[in-house]
């Protein structure tokens, strides 16, 4: 496995002054947000696509540095009603097609999540099971109704466009959310270009293990973000783990996004690699760096820090 990083923590740098930044840090993959709600700082997905001699310039950059490009992030809901999902829906088409230009074989993104019927505009993540063959039930089918024809076209896209893999990350509020829902997708679908982005963080969030989850994502492990999460003593044995309040509220959430080695300790986390491994998986480790409990620069060091002691090489 390689050390990449997500590069929206830095910003507020210039794209090359943001690859020497992390190049200082040892690390020479980079994912970078091309499409979706991401910063868009590194990556301007409109200019590179228009000009030739642009993106030939930008790789440029990369290669005299000898680093490169382990994925286009164009993580978003593109499956909400309304305007913004649509620019979201075509921004992942845009992710894909720069992704054939600049040689990049791998996106990572998110499922999506429709509204609860055509007759409504909210997307609606359904989570419990309480009366739910009463009145939620039609609303489940209706969303994998839609979630379903909406990816079968999206992948059909991608083969057209020379990509390799789709690695969906597993994140709350999405239909994909955990292993039962993405191979629930991925057997809908019927396509094998549908692999899984393995973020430990939100399956932490959730209560569940990480560790088994990469079992049962065995074969379909297409990308991994080295994200850790703390669930907060005290905040989570009174209030449980389902926290709507904003992620910047840390010190009143049940649970935080920390740098790696703040909530599972580092031999948890060689664990976590080692059974990655032993799925099948040997790629990029893409760091992603969201703790709101210390500055970035700390957040980062340390994250760093913990995952050259600990991804499987």
């Amino acid at each position: 496995m390689e050390l990449s990083i997500c590069t929206d923590v830095l910003a507020e740098l210039s794209f090359t002054d943001m690859l020497d930044k992390v190049k200082s840090y040892g690390i020479n993959a980079v994912e970078m947000t091309a499409g979706g709600w991401g910063a868009r700082t590194h990556c301007p997905t409109a200019e590179l696509l228009a000009d030739e001699g642009k993106r030939k310039a930008y790789m440029a950059e990369l290669e005299k540095r000898g680093m490169r490009i382990s994925a286009l992030n164009t993580s978003c809901n593109p499956l909400w009603p309304c305007e913004t999902g649509k620019q979201y829906a075509e921004s992942m088409y845009d992710c894909v097609r720069l992704a054939e230009l600049l040689g990049v074989k791998k996106i990572v993104c998110m499922s999506g999540l429709p509204a609860g019927s055509e007759n409504d505009v909210t997307p609606n993540w359904i989570t419990s099971s309480v009366t739910m063959t009463a009145y939620m039930q039609p609303t489940v089918d209706y969303q994998w109704r839609v979630t379903t024809e909406w990816w079968k076209k999206f992948a059909a896209f991608c083969h057209e466009h020379k990509l390799e893999k789709i690695a969906i990350e597993e994140f709350p509020c999405m239909m994909v959310h955990n292993p039962e829902s993405f191979w629930h997708l991925r057997e809908a679908v019927g396509d094998d270009i549908i692999g899984i982005n393995l973020d430990p963080s939100h399956l932490i969030a959730y209560g569940a293990d990480p560790i088994a989850s990469a079992r049962a994502f065995r074969g379909a492990i297409y990308h991994v973000h080295g994200k850790d999460t703390r669930i907060e003593r005290g905040m989570a044995d009174a209030n449980g783990l389902c926290e709507w309040k904003d992620v910047h509220d840390t010190a009143n959430r049940t649970w935080n996004y920390v740098a790696v080695g703040c909530g599972k300790d580092l031999q948890w986390w060689k664990e976590f690699f080692s059974v990655v491994r032993m799925m099948g998986y040997n790629g990029d480790v893409s760091l992603e760096m969201e703790d709101f409990t210390m500055s970035t620069e700390a957040g980062i060091e340390t994250s760093v820090d913990a995952l050259k002691q600990t991804i499987s090489k």
